[in-house]
């Protein structure tokens, strides 16, 4: 049959089905095609040229060889700028407690009576625990600061000179000479350091360390100076043990004063024997207290001044300016290929 015997609406038809078919030829055609990045190349986005990356740092090596040294040696002058930190520190052990059964044997014989007193046989808090906090604390360490005269020290040096033994002290803090401060700004219209910002500091370069097993305390104090720390651990020592003492004998004598008037105030024959037990164990404490320098922290290991400096570690931050200027330049080389630089991947491939 030739074309002229063919109906005119089958014509049409079939025109349009192969009009369709070339449409979805065409279509295909174009959905087979690889993504085009910014830079308009071809890349196939499954692969990571890695080979490219390594080709971009090399031809960059010498900005990663300038960038990296550069920071080496700003690490380098850092380091050397920074004063020798010394540390020394104490080993500690609770004191023994003073009796045997003590307060506590007597709450489990006389609680009941005792309680009809108004008196408590509890078995107390933890020394231990108690003279941390109180070594701690703002008022105690505020005291040891005004005591020892610490506050041109604590608050002006900024280093120690080694051949003359002496800490060096920064003029713009205060003035050797005419024994003044001499920075503008401060809470005092003399420039004179307040105890808070004292207290900040000294609680700074203290430490504190409670081990569980076995009970050990460690005090320590990091300074320019190792003479210095180790005088000042010692003596922090010995005013803790001495300020618990205080606390304990003055708690107990003013039970033993409470308890000779509730004494006096009873007739009861079960009463009188719980005061007077009460009173004996507290005459103990007086008693122990007076003959016992070492009150709450008995010395295991005496502080010592260190020959060997605590940090800053040079070593470790030469090591670390080198991996973070190499890092940088790195970082710096793939940003200006990415987002700065025409995309050369001819260059690249070969």
């Amino acid at each position: 049959m030739s074309i002229n015997q063919i109906p005119d609406q089958d014509l049409a038809s079939r025109l349009d089905q192969i009009e369709n078919k070339l449409e979805d030829i065409s279509t295909r055609d174009k959905s087979i095609q690889l993504p085009i990045d910014v830079r308009g190349l071809q890349r196939d986005d499954d692969e990571i040229d890695l080979r490219g990356l390594w080709i971009v740092v090399w031809q960059g090596k010498w900005i990663v060889i300038a960038i990296t040294f550069i920071f080496s040696i700003a690490s380098i002058i850092y380091s050397l700028s920074l004063p020798n930190i010394y540390r020394s520190e104490t080993l500690l052990a609770p004191a023994e407690e003073n009796s045997g059964g003590g307060l506590n044997g007597l709450a489990g014989q006389f609680g009941g009576l005792a309680g009809l007193a108004g008196v408590s046989l509890g078995g107390g808090s933890n020394k231990t625990s108690l003279a941390i906090e109180v070594l701690k604390s703002r008022e105690f360490i505020t005291k040891f600061i005004e005591r020892n005269d610490l506050l041109v020290p604590l608050m002006a040096a900024n280093g120690w000179d080694q051949g003359r033994n002496e800490l060096k002290i920064d003029p713009n803090i205060y003035d050797v000479e005419e024994k003044k401060w001499a920075r503008e700004s401060g809470p005092t219209r003399d420039g004179k350091p307040s105890m808070q910002e004292a207290y900040k500091r000294f609680i700074q370069i203290l430490s504190v360390e409670q081990e569980e097993t076995p009970p050990f305390v460690r005090v320590g104090i990091e300074f320019y100076s190792p003479y210095l720390g180790k005088e000042w651990v010692d003596k922090i020592v010995g005013d803790i043990n001495k300020e618990m003492k205080a606390r304990d004998v003055a708690e107990a004598n003013e039970s033993i004063q409470y308890l000779s008037d509730q004494l006096e105030k009873t007739s009861i024959a079960e009463l009188q024997t719980v005061f007077y037990e009460l009173i004996e164990e507290q005459y103990k404490t007086v008693m122990f207290a007076a003959v016992r320098e070492q009150y709450v922290f008995k010395t295991i290991d005496a502080p010592i001044v260190p020959e060997l400096k605590a940090r800053p570690k040079r070593a470790l931050i030469c090591v670390l300016g080198v991996m973070l200027g190499g890092a940088l330049s790195i970082i710096y080389l793939l940003m200006r290929y990415f987002y700065f630089s025409p995309y050369d991947k001819a260059a690249v491939s070969e």
